[in-house]
């Protein structure tokens, strides 16, 4: 027998309907023998409205408060599907994340998690239960309700696969795998059967929306196989694994972007130690997160010093980059908010020469000028104007041959 945990999104279990849709596959898998823990989103939708009612009675509500009132999202679809699947004869129990005993810390609206007591749910499975948890919420040492951040359902899927001990943590959604990169820019996007963590965690990080970050490192972590599929249509979906033999003949998995970028340049600073962090000090005092840096020093002892930020930072971050202009007494700073970034991602890049210079090649035939460049082990990223994105991504799914059934 295997232990599986699902986990479905807020549009699987959007209407009465796709909850009894869920419940029927859930008892299916029951029926072939297999333990079955599920986890849930609320309904779609549902927590936009929550939040929308606790901004109606003010503007910044108390933490602890809107992670009580969020909570609730969850407790109604945990509830419904428990019994959608008691009415169709399959014996099922729901539970919060409180009741689970899923153990956080305190930082209310992304909380992490702690520990978790299984002894309920173990109970549960020996009683031939189906065993249905609130996904996103926890609780803490003092008995506070807790939520995980956006997407924390995933997150409490993984963490529960991991302290079962599952065979596999089964993450359904409303796509059917993980692509080379998003099939609504390149419609020729082909979807993987399989990916590595490492991979997988790139591609989250530089923008791909498939999969909550911190699941993917909770899956890695814990080494629990992790599959992503559809909730809509049968299929094996992309398995998110450690990597093999054959993932090494691969150079390229995918191609991640971001549209969520800015750009900030202090120009004509004093070139002397400390530079770096009297520019980005104050970033960072600002809990804004600084990701690409380039640093050039002229002739003339100055630097010119570049780096990037979420776009909703930009306006703060270069109004504290224009004071600090003036206190480093710098020519000017300035900022632009219309570049993307564009990644090249594959575990391949490792034993695989010259995968940068074909990118570089690639944009530059298309005429595309490339700001910044940045790269890791198994990563590439560009920053380009946003007017092109769509050439870019889809110039190197071409050149790479990515939508081929395999790699060059």
């Amino acid at each position: 027998m295997a232990l599986i945990v699902q986990k479905y999104g807020g549009t699987s279990v959007g209407t009465v309907e796709r909850i009894k849709a869920v419940a029927s596959k859930v008892a299916a898998a029951r029926e072939r023998g297999d333990g079955m823990v599920v986890v849930v989103s609320a309904m779609s939708g549902e927590t936009n409205r929550l939040v929308s009612l606790a901004k109606d009675i003010c503007k910044r509500p108390d933490p602890r408060e809107l992670d009580v009132l969020l909570s609730t999202g969850e407790q109604v679809t945990i509830a419904l599907l428990s019994m959608a699947l008691q009415e169709i004869g399959c014996p099922a129990r729901s539970y919060t994340g409180a009741q689970v005993h899923i153990l956080t810390d305190s930082a209310h609206s992304k909380a992490r998690i702690r520990d978790i007591d299984d002894a309920r749910v173990r109970a549960d499975l020996d009683a031939g239960r189906v065993v249905v948890i609130a996904g996103f919420q926890g609780v803490d040492e003092s008995g506070n309700i807790t939520t995980l951040g956006r997407g924390g359902s995933d997150t409490t899927a993984v963490a529960m696969a991991a302290a079962l001990k599952a065979d596999e943590c089964q993450i359904f959604t409303d796509v059917d795998g993980v692509y080379t990169t998003d099939p609504r820019v390149e419609p020729k996007a082909r979807k993987l059967d399989r990916i590595t963590f490492e991979e997988m965690l790139e591609m989250a990080s530089l923008g791909s929306k498939v999969l909550q970050i911190r699941s993917v490192e909770f899956a890695g972590k814990y080494n629990v196989p992790l599959r992503v599929l559809s909730s809509f249509e049968e299929g094996e979906g992309t398995l998110i694994t450690f990597e093999d033999e054959c993932m090494e003949e691969a150079k390229i998995s995918g191609i991640a972007f971001s549209r969520d970028e800015a750009k900030l340049t202090i120009r004509g600073v004093p070139d002397q130690p400390g530079v770096a962090y009297s520019i980005l000090g104050p970033i960072s005092g600002a809990n804004i997160e600084v990701d690409m840096i380039v640093q050039n020093i002229a002739e003339d002892n100055t630097t010119d010093f570049t780096f990037t930020v979420s776009r909703n930072d930009f306006p703060k971050a270069l109004e504290i980059l224009k004071e600090t202009a003036q206190v480093l007494g710098a020519r000017e700073a300035e900022g632009d908010d219309a570049i993307v970034k564009i990644s090249l991602v594959g575990v391949g890049m490792r034993s695989h020469a010259g995968i940068a210079s074909k990118m570089f090649e690639t944009l530059a035939k298309e005429g595309i000028n490339i700001r910044m460049i940045s790269t890791s082990e198994i990563k590439i990223s560009v920053v380009v104007d946003e007017k092109y994105l769509e050439l870019g991504v889809r110039s190197l799914h071409d050149a790479f041959d990515l939508a081929a059934e395999s790699s060059e």
